[in-house]
């Protein structure tokens, strides 16, 4: 009796799916997001996301699925789902008005980051430039979405080199043009600036984990490099 019991009560909750708005093909997957502010970095890390209803203050509550304006033919995770769930994680706000005739939010505000005239939210999938909407555009598991402020003149840096190091051996990373490849040079990683091909060595005097990152001015801060430094 009891097992019948727990698998009415499972029955009843799956068909009651849809009346949450949540669809019932719509599968979730864990991506990893990164949230790039003007003067910090407010989210970095893995989030699970699945298409789901979104709520700003300045747009009011829709659909958020990948099915908005017809894009994909079935319901999934997308960037601005992801973006929503690490809001609710970390307790941040983002906002963005509604347009119903692309049925998509133009996101202004992360975290107290507005976008201004000349300077906006703009969304990375792969370090490719959507092309849609955050709403329209669907992610699958272990997409690298980003959310980053700038213009579409600032491109975002990708840093790339070992996870493991020694005290006072020397390592080599290198930063590069997310969208195009290209080395960098330039950039400001943990002190060291990268040369003509996008190198830069690392000397590290003491043991522990290591966060670092790649800076440049008119660039969008790269992704975070853990390294695990060992005596």
């Amino acid at each position: 009796m009891r097992r019948f019991s727990l698998i009415t009560l499972g029955a009843f909750l799956l068909s009651a799916v849809p009346a949450l708005g949540i669809p019932t093909n719509n599968t979730g997957t864990i991506v990893n997001l990164r949230i790039e502010g003007k003067d910090s970095t407010i989210y970095e890390g893995p989030i699970f996301t699945r298409g789901h209803y979104v709520e700003t203050a300045l747009g009011g509550s829709h659909r958020c699925d990948g099915t908005n304006l017809g894009a994909n033919p079935n319901p999934g995770p997308t960037v601005t789902s992801a973006l929503d769930d690490a809001s609710k994680l970390k307790r941040f706000v983002w906002d963005g008005k509604f347009y119903p005739q692309y049925e998509d939010y133009l996101v202004s505000n992360i975290a107290g980051v507005l976008q201004t005239e000349s300077t906006y939210w703009g969304i990375y999938v792969n370090y490719r430039l959507a092309e849609v909407g955050g709403c329209q555009q669907q992610v699958k598991l272990d997409d690298e979405v980003l959310w980053a402020y700038g213009t579409f003149e600032q491109p975002p840096l990708k840093l790339s080199g070992p996870n493991v190091a020694r005290v006072g051996r020397p390592i080599t990373l290198t930063v590069t043009n997310g969208v195009t490849g290209a080395p960098v040079a330039g950039a400001l990683v943990d002190g060291e600036t990268s040369d003509a091909v996008g190198k830069v060595s690392l000397t590290f005097s003491n043991g522990g984990v290591k966060a670092v990152k790649a800076k440049k001015a008119n660039s969008i801060r790269s992704n975070g490099l853990v390294i695990v430094v060992a005596p």
